[in-house]
């Protein structure tokens, strides 16, 4: 993961390169970010499926469920 200043820096240098691009190019740009988010949504429900799939297959717990077993666990290290 980039800091911010790398992430601002390559932006702006994005841009430069952008506002000299021509039309067609920046046609083919806009469609290649469309796919790559349409397949980054597709992914994340694909992980999404599984960690649910997971869930029914082993259980899960609630997260109200884990603040009590937690309260329990943390009561029972202290006394």
């Amino acid at each position: 993961m980039k800091s911010a200043y790398e992430r601002k820096q390559l932006i702006k240098d994005i841009n430069v390169l952008l506002n000299q691009a021509y039309d067609s190019t920046l046609d083919e740009i806009y469609a290649l970010l469309q796919k790559i988010e349409e397949e980054e949504e597709e992914e994340d429900l694909k992980a999404y499926d599984l960690a649910k799939k997971s869930a029914e297959i082993h259980g899960s717990v609630s997260w109200e469920e884990a603040k009590k077993e937690l309260k329990l666990e943390i009561k029972k290290k202290v006394a």
